[in-house]
């Protein structure tokens, strides 16, 4: 199984990135498929999940500002991110959990908001 993450950059205080990951190796059909972000010495904070039902999970912090969503043909899940602050600069990782709880990672891409 791989996830392929992609989408990161440098963008100014508001403007809008997208990201996407494409997991191989398996249909996820049936997991759950998320967003979580890592800065230096910080855990891991969840940013979004997604259920193969399309349950969406939010973060506060993001809430209004970021949507997820999932293409299953596709194997991708997206993270559109509008209005971005300097406090969203991170390294995003996709995660994919499936009904096993087995969990797979991404490489992670990296997200700068500059003011």
């Amino acid at each position: 199984v791989q996830l392929q993450a992609s989408g990161g950059g440098l963008v100014q205080v508001g403007g809008s990135l997208t990201l996407s990951c494409v997991a191989s190796g398996s249909r996820f059909d049936t997991a759950t498929m998320g967003w979580y972000r890592q800065t230096p010495g910080e855990e891991y904070e969840l940013v979004a999940t997604i259920t193969s039902g399309g349950s969406i999970d939010v973060a506060d912090p993001v809430k209004g500002r970021f949507a997820i969503s999932r293409d299953n043909a596709r194997n991708t899940v997206y993270l559109r991110m509008n209005n971005l602050k300097v406090e969203d600069t991170a390294v995003y990782y996709c995660n994919v959990r499936t009904p096993l709880l087995q969990s797979f990672w991404g490489q992670g891409t990296k997200v700068t908001v500059s003011s």
